[in-house]
């Protein structure tokens, strides 16, 4: 399972940045898809997850701020996060709970990492 990300980049405080995901190769299914963020001198934090059905769940830090979707047809997930603040700055990584046939567990694939600075 591949993922990419984009959307990253520099943006002012209180600007906007919508974040895209796409998995790809030999999945049999996905469950879970989120992103969660590394900044500079920090541990790896869970940002947002969204399930296959829909349930969604925020770090406190995110909530009201940040939206994640899915569109489990085509394999993807959004982070559309607005108000952004220096502090959100990080990498953003995208992660998935995914299985690649029906004999095998599930396993977390992750992507590469996309840079997002928010600084005037």
């Amino acid at each position: 399972v591949h993922l990419v990300e984009s959307g990253g980049g520099l943006v002012q405080p209180g600007g906007s940045l919508r974040l895209s995901c796409a998995a790809s190769g030999s999945i049999f299914s996905i469950s879970t898809m989120g992103w969660s963020r590394q900044a500079p001198g920090k541990q790896r934090e869970l940002v947002a997850e969204v399930t296959s059905g829909g349930t969604t769940n925020y770090a406190g830090s995110v909530k009201g701020r940040f939206t994640i979707s899915r569109d489990n047809a085509k394999n993807t997930v959004h982070l559309q996060m607005n108000s952004l603040k220096p502090e959100d700055t990080a990498i953003y990584y995208c992660n998935t709970v995914a299985s690649t046939s029906p004999i095998t567990g599930v396993r977390t694939y992750w992507g590469q990492g996309t840079q997002v600075t928010v600084s005037s």
